[in-house]
């Protein structure tokens, strides 16, 4: 072997181990996302079991009975209830409340908007799952109309606007003076399809 070619083998076998090596993390990091696409799909499954097992954050079914309550409920003037509005989203939204809080008296029927957006220039269906805190405050919070009553279908770019309609029961217990509503909006992938975003449901507030 002479002296120039020395240097030039040295110089294939770096670029042969630096190949190599780009050759690894290359396979590693489409593990990596395949990993996150699965993780991703199976985000919404799992976050619903682990909400059956703690009772946290329970995707909420419609009470039927909740309108008969808030129409034999006494509104207790004697007390206010300070209830913050949160919210919160997992994928290309823009998700907000129109107010960030308000007072409110026990047995009192409120009306608060929330604004979504598709960020995404293609249909998204999403889920929004609501929590509560203090915790123990979450049964007495009556959701009379909800968007988080079921899955909703949004189009390219559309914007909507949701009311919830609620009230406190007075039975809260006399400790509690403030609650936070907070709303994650989650994308649900896989989920759209062409003929649901052409005609999404409206929803135009209580009726």
């Amino acid at each position: 072997m002479t002296d120039r070619q020395q240097p030039i083998d040295n110089e294939r076998t770096a670029a042969l181990g630096v190949a190599r090596d780009n050759a690894t993390m290359v396979r590693k990091l489409l593990v990596v996302a395949l990993l996150m696409f699965g993780f991703g799909w199976a985000l919404i499954p799992i976050y619903r079991k682990i909400c059956e097992v703690t009772g946290i954050n329970l995707l909420t079914n419609k009470d039927p009975q909740a309108v008969a309550r808030a129409k034999n409920t006494q509104v207790d003037t004697s007390r206010k209830v300070i209830v913050e509005f949160d919210a919160n989203r997992q994928g290309p939204w823009r998700f907000k409340p129109h107010v960030n809080h308000m007072e409110v008296h026990p047995g009192e029927l409120v009306h608060v908007d929330y604004d979504l957006v598709n960020l995404e220039g293609r249909p998204m269906v999403g889920q929004a799952i609501p929590s509560y805190a203090p915790l123990q405050s979450g049964p007495y919070f009556q959701k009379l109309e909800c968007f988080c009553f079921k899955q909703q279908v949004l189009a390219a770019g559309e914007s909507r606007k949701f009311p919830v309609v609620f009230f406190i029961d007075p039975d809260l217990p006399k400790d509690v003076n403030q609650i936070t509503l907070s709303y994650t909006f989650f994308e649900i992938p896989g989920a759209a399809r062409p003929e649901q975003a052409a005609v999404p449901e409206r929803t135009n507030g209580p009726s």
